[in-house]
């Protein structure tokens, strides 16, 4: 039977100097290749996309709640991004310009379907590879790899309630493990708001799975 306490927050993500280099050389890599595509550069798009694509098309996913739209907004990214290309300057680091443009897309969305009247995740949206992340079920025994999977289930379901800046902010610090000063450009927050921010989504996330858990005790 689970346990009913309510589960502990998400650890916080350091980046360790050596870390550092690496996201920097990163960047540097994304900024060069953006330029060339700035030059009409074909080949360089379609590096820039292989690089980037699973890691929009995710985002996406799990803001929206299902792969396929996922997939749609990531096209829509990357076609935002070839027309955008004459205009690009690098003056921030290229995966903030990228997500930035998904935050736009994304949130347009969002409230589209709120307007109509959509729900963004209905029951079982979740499935079909928003669970890669996942350890391996494999070593499970039944009954706990399907607690394991009913539960993050349940998380996505209580994130995906969550309003829209708080859901981005909590998906791109707990999925991708995205620096707070990043998270803060893509949002146009400060820090301390931020961290405010993130701490009343956490705490709404401790209350939605801690009523999970009861109902399964």
């Amino acid at each position: 039977m689970p346990n009913s306490q309510s589960p502990p927050p998400p650890p916080d993500h350091t980046v360790a100097p050596g870390d550092q280099e690496g996201l920097d050389a990163e960047n540097q890599r994304a900024v060069s290749l953006m330029l060339r595509v700035k030059q009409g550069d074909h080949a360089a798009f379609a590096e820039l996309v292989e690089t980037h694509q699973h890691l929009v098309v995710h985002t996406a996913a799990r803001m929206l709640g299902n792969l396929d739209d996922g997939h749609d907004i990531a096209q829509q990214v990357f076609l935002r991004v070839w027309k955008s290309a004459p205009r690009y300057e690098p003056s921030a680091k290229f995966s903030t310009w990228l997500f930035t443009i998904l935050r736009n897309l994304v949130f347009n969305e969002t409230r589209r379907r709120k307007r109509r009247r959509e729900t963004t995740l209905e029951d079982g949206a979740t499935q079909g590879g928003l669970h890669e992340t996942l350890p391996d079920t494999a070593a499970l025994s039944p009954d706990a790899a399907l607690a394991d999977l009913e539960l993050q289930n349940a998380l996505d379901k209580a994130i995906a309630a969550l309003p829209e800046n708080q859901r981005l902010a909590v998906i791109l610090r707990r999925y991708e493990e995205m620096p707070y000063e990043q998270i803060c450009d893509i949002l146009k927050l400060s820090l301390p708001a931020l961290k405010s921010m993130l701490f009343r989504a956490r705490a709404q996330l401790r209350r939605d799975l801690d009523a999970h858990l009861k109902g399964q005790a």
